[in-house]
């Protein structure tokens, strides 16, 4: 799925090979999209093999304070998804607001938001999904995050929600920029 998609093929890598050297990779982010294209999209578990993973990150030229920030991104992550199969939040009309404190408005900017809007509109994320991509939005370790950050971080909550395998490609093609903008 990833490896085809247009969306996934968008995002700039700063990883440049010189010789037998690298220049590091530069943020937890990109620790995060490797892991995901590479491990979480198909399924297989990274915690197990954490410490090799862990070496093979360093491989590829991240940072070790940034691959530690990445798993706890994801242990994060989990935590709050395992939370929601435990006890359901409960539904909330789809007409409902949600108003962003001003951190939250700032970091999510207002394409962000509208691109939230959007995938609860058509049924994308639910509530509890929304909140949890606003909160790993949040913890990302960036000052600038961008439409294409959050869209990682949509896709990253998605692949942990229960029957992600079945909806897979559709959520991509919906958090693509091929989406219509909300008016």
């Amino acid at each position: 799925m990833a490896g085809n998609s247009a969306f996934f093929q968008g995002y700039v890598r700063t990883f440049i090979p010189t010789g037998n050297e690298a220049i590091m990779k530069e943020d937890m982010l990109e620790v995060l999209i490797y892991l995901f294209e590479n491990y979480i999209v198909d399924g297989v578990s990274f915690e197990p093999g954490q410490d090799e993973l862990a070496k093979e990150l360093v491989g590829a030229g991240f940072a070790g304070e940034e691959i530690d920030k990445a798993f706890i991104w994801l242990e994060d992550l989990l935590d709050i998804c395992e939370q929601d199969v435990i006890a359901p939040s409960q539904a909330q009309a789809s007409s409902s607001l949600r108003f962003y404190t001003p951190q939250e408005a700032q970091r999510l900017n207002i394409e962000g938001q509208s691109l939230l809007i959007r995938l609860v509109n058509v049924g994308v994320l639910d509530q509890f999904s929304r909140e949890t991509v606003i909160d790993r939005v949040m913890a990302l370790d960036s000052a600038d995050v961008n439409i294409d950050h959050i869209k990682w971080v949509v896709l990253m909550v998605l692949s942990n929600q229960p029957g992600f395998a079945d909806i897979a490609e559709w959520a991509e093609v919906v958090v693509s920029e091929e989406l219509a903008p909300v008016i």
